[in-house]
């Protein structure tokens, strides 16, 4: 009997193990990897959040590429390190950083006024930063953290650089997440929330209809606009998180999902890959373009969404032709 009985858990134990590694495997080899050799040089890209995680492998990438490299971060001690580490890596010396504190709008505007007082031209905008679990804490702004970093200051940092991105054929890269997907937007509790799940799915699902409301607006201009998933990644956004959660999560994560160059592959992909204007407003993940959430399909919706957020970044009536 005890024999019968070990040998049914070393079984039960080993399909288990095979089932891990096959899922492990399956992971893997769907995981899209960006193919294009576009040459960047003689473009500057501008990557928010770009000191750690895929926001780093994606101004990595860009600056192997040739591209002058402008990296928004918050931490001046991170942005250099990451700054010198890139300049050894790739030996394009044309990588900076700016500063810029996405929980003040009025960081972005400084940040914003510095890069079209200072760049002739700007062709990439990836709006990567990302916060996870930060509590129900408010920026000076009065609006959710988490709501602010993730989406408001990319939607007014975007706003401000459009004319800049108007004098040449430019992208922007708008990075969502897989949460979007079950997200609703309350206009009503917009900048507020009960919870911090709410918080980070609304984020994602906003940078989602963002996009699409970009492209409508964009129509016969230069610019296009993506979005996407990047898959999940161990990132610094769980730095938040309880220990014991934290490391259960980590746990699988270093399992199973994306490393963070694996994960930065969709918006590289969507930043320089041929061919991709005519799928301008579209949703992109592991390198393909896919269907967009149903969450994000209501009619209206993402045209009362932008309205909404010209009014909390107090942007309607600036003086600018820019949208």
């Amino acid at each position: 009997m005890i024999a019968e009985i070990l040998l049914g858990t070393a079984l039960t134990a080993s399909i288990a193990a095979l089932s891990l590694v096959s899922f492990k495997l399956y992971i893997k080899l769907t995981t899209g990897i960006c193919q294009s050799q576009v040459c960047l040089a003689g473009k500057t890209a501008i990557v928010t959040g770009a000191n750690t995680g895929i926001g780093y492998e994606t101004a990595l990438d860009f600056a192997k590429r040739g591209a002058k490299v402008i990296l928004a971060c918050r931490d001046e001690v991170k942005a250099k390190e990451a700054v010198d580490t890139i300049i050894t890596e790739t030996h394009n010396k044309n990588v900076v950083y700016r500063l810029v504190d996405l929980t003040s709008f009025n960081s972005v505007r400084r940040f914003a006024n510095d890069i079209n007082s200072n760049e002739d031209r700007l062709d990439i905008l990836v709006n990567n930063a990302g916060a996870g679990r930060l509590g129900n804490k408010e920026t000076e702004d009065g609006i959710s953290i988490v709501m602010q970093t993730n989406y408001f200051s990319h939607f007014l940092l975007t706003y401000l650089l459009i004319d800049l991105m108007k004098k040449h054929p430019s992208r922007i890269v708008n990075v969502s997440a897989i949460g979007a997907k079950v997200g609703h937007i309350y206009f009503r509790k917009l900048t507020s929330f009960t919870t911090e799940a709410n918080q980070y799915i609304t984020s994602k699902l906003c940078q989602v209809l963002f996009t699409m409301e970009l492209a409508s607006r964009l129509q016969g201009t230069n610019i296009t606009a993506y979005s996407l998933h990047p898959g999940v990644i161990k990132t610094e956004i769980f730095r938040n998180i309880t220990p014991l959660i934290r490391w259960f999560i980590l746990f699988f994560i270093d399992t199973f999902f994306k490393t963070a160059s694996e994960g930065a592959q969709t918006q590289i992909y969507c930043a320089v890959a041929n061919g991709l204007e005519k799928h301008n407003g579209q949703h992109f993940h592991d390198c393909k373009m896919v269907s967009r959430y149903k969450s994000a399909t209501e009619p209206g919706l993402s045209k009362k969404l932008w309205e909404e957020s010209e009014r909390i970044c107090k942007v309607q009536g600036i003086d600018t032709d820019k949208i």
